[in-house]
Parts: C-alpha cells; structure tokens; sequence
C-alpha cells in the first residue's frame, strides 16, 4: 500500500456507451426507447424520457419486440412479431462487443440478458486488465461479483485475466458459461460461482485470498441461493469494505456500480473513499448513459464510482 489517501475527482463524469455493430439506441421519448439488438429491433420502457421521439410513430410501430410491463419491479411480457415472433420458448440470437460473443435473450424482467450501458465499462476494464498484464505483472486475478451473464467477465478474460465470476442465480451463470463457449473463451481461466455474493467474500477473506481488480455490481435487492436477502443501502457499505481487504498490494482496480433511484456517484465515491483508506490511486464517479446513434440526447442509466492505481 502507498499510504496516500486515495484522490478523489471533484467534478463528475458522464461515461457514455454509444452504439456498435450489434446495438444502438435509435430514439427515445415518451417514456420509452427504440433500440436495436442485432437483427431487432426493440421498444422497452424508459420512465425518464420526458421528451418527444424524433422518428415518427410508424417506425416504432415497426419494431420486431415491444416490452408490455406488468408491475413496478420490472416485470412483463413481451409482444413479438415479424422474425423474433419465430423464436421459441427460449431460444437466442447471437450478439457480440469487439471479439466477446453472448446470446440475447427476451427475458421477462424487460432486459435482453445483458446491460448494454456496460460498455463504457466494458473499454475500461479491457484496458486496465491489458495495462496490468503488460506491466510484467503476469495474468491479474480479478473478482466479479453480481456478474449475472458474464459480458464483463468474458471481456476480461480476453484481455488476458484469470477470472473469479460469482453471481447467486443458477441460472445466470449457466448463462455466462454458455456465452463464454460461444465467445470461444471456455479454455481461459475463469472460475464459475453459484454463490451469494457476501458469503463468498466472507469466505475468501477468511481464506487470505486477494485479487488485482473487482468489480461490485448489485442489484437494489435480491436473494442468494439458500434465501440469503440483500438490500443495497444496509449491505453495500460492508462488502465494500470486506472487497477492499481483498485487494492486493498490486491491485489496479475496483469498480463499483449501481442501479437505484436514491442513490449517487458522489455517495458511492465517499463509500469507496473511505474504505480505501491509505491505498493511494484515483477515484471517478458518476454516472453510465445510453447516447442515441445521433447523437441528440443521452439516457442515464445507473451511477458509478472506480478507483484505479
């Protein structure tokens, strides 16, 4: 450890994701947004576009799928039609970021199996891996937790680290390995873990285990395999601080992200300030947005804070 206390940006950033081969934001407004996703094209919910679209309403009405929610949690069903009607219960498309590979899927939470906001976290973490690789540091051990369908962890995994992927939904992992054979990364060294996050840490921390990069990236709430409960505002604040004692010495990095209405980059910034103590390095903060292909407007989508040496 330096013993300098961590730096802390005053200013925030805005960490844009702007469209590639196999995604784009085409429009948004009224609430919703029109995205592409490989060969469809989608409409899903978006309460805080307030404006109005700029394409007209027949090339909405055009879309392959369209996300009927149910609830407030997220929750629905989808309304498909034209070539994503032909999809079976369950079945995918292939989708890919640079050379990663991951299937989509229509899920009944309005996601498609994966974020596609990450991808500003994405370039991040593939250049921080790449950089400690280089730096004669030999293959980074870095840690995923909440790492659900594995984008981040194959991302990583490509650039050359050995990867620790924890998520509590069966499920969800079996994902991930399904998208690192088509992503032709199963040979790399990646451990799969079905496992509530916490208990997980808890256990490596009692074990002496450290790594060179983690990644926290919690739900609002959520429930572990045994029925373990976890809520974002009581539990962020201690496994932040147990995932800092994982750090090594030579650690690189620790991105922390999250999806709540009450919360800020500023707050998860003082979060990892403070556990971060005597670490030295760097802390960003802010917040992860969704810019349309036009480049009119830009969607927030979730608040970040990522410290780096």
């Amino acid at each position: 450890m330096s013993g300098a206390e961590p730096e802390v940006a005053e200013l925030p950033s805005v960490m844009r994701t702007r469209g590639w081969a196999d995604y784009g934001l085409v429009d948004s407004g009224h609430g919703r947004k029109l995205e592409r996703y490989g060969r469809f094209s989608v409409v899903r919910p978006e309460p805080q576009c307030l404006w109005t679209p700029a394409l007209p309403a027949a090339r909405w009405d055009a879309a392959d799928a369209v996300f009927d929610p149910t609830d407030e949690e997220d929750a629905g069903r989808w309304k498909l039609k034209g070539p994503a009607a032909g999809l079976g219960n369950g079945e995918t498309w292939p989708l890919s970021w640079r050379d990663v590979k991951f299937h989509g899927r229509f899920t009944s939470f309005r996601h498609l199996a994966f974020f596609p906001e990450q991808a500003a976290n994405w370039e991040f973490l593939d250049a921080a891996v790449r950089a400690a690789a280089g730096a004669g540091g030999g293959q980074p051990k870095v840690l995923n937790l909440f790492g659900y369908t594995g984008v981040a962890s194959l991302v990583m995994a490509a650039a050359g680290a050995a990867v620790t992927h924890v998520d509590a939904s069966k499920r969800a992992v079996g994902w991930a390995r399904e998208n690192a054979e088509l992503s032709g990364l199963s040979d790399r060294p990646i451990r799969w873990i079905t496992e509530d996050a916490r208990k997980y840490v808890q256990r490596e921390t009692r074990r002496g285990s450290t790594y060179e990069g983690i990644i926290l990236d919690p739900p609002k709430y959520g429930r572990g395999p045994d029925g373990e409960v976890w809520r974002l505002f009581e539990d962020l604040p201690e496994l932040t601080r147990l995932c800092a004692g994982l750090l090594s010495d030579n650690a690189k990095f620790l991105v922390l992200n999250a999806y709540a209405e009450r919360i800020s980059g500023a707050a998860l910034s003082g979060l990892l300030a403070e556990a971060l103590k005597g670490r030295g390095g760097r802390i960003e903060w802010g917040e992860l947005a969704l810019e349309q292909e036009d480049g009119a407007r830009a969607i927030g989508m979730s608040f970040f804070a990522r410290w780096q040496r």
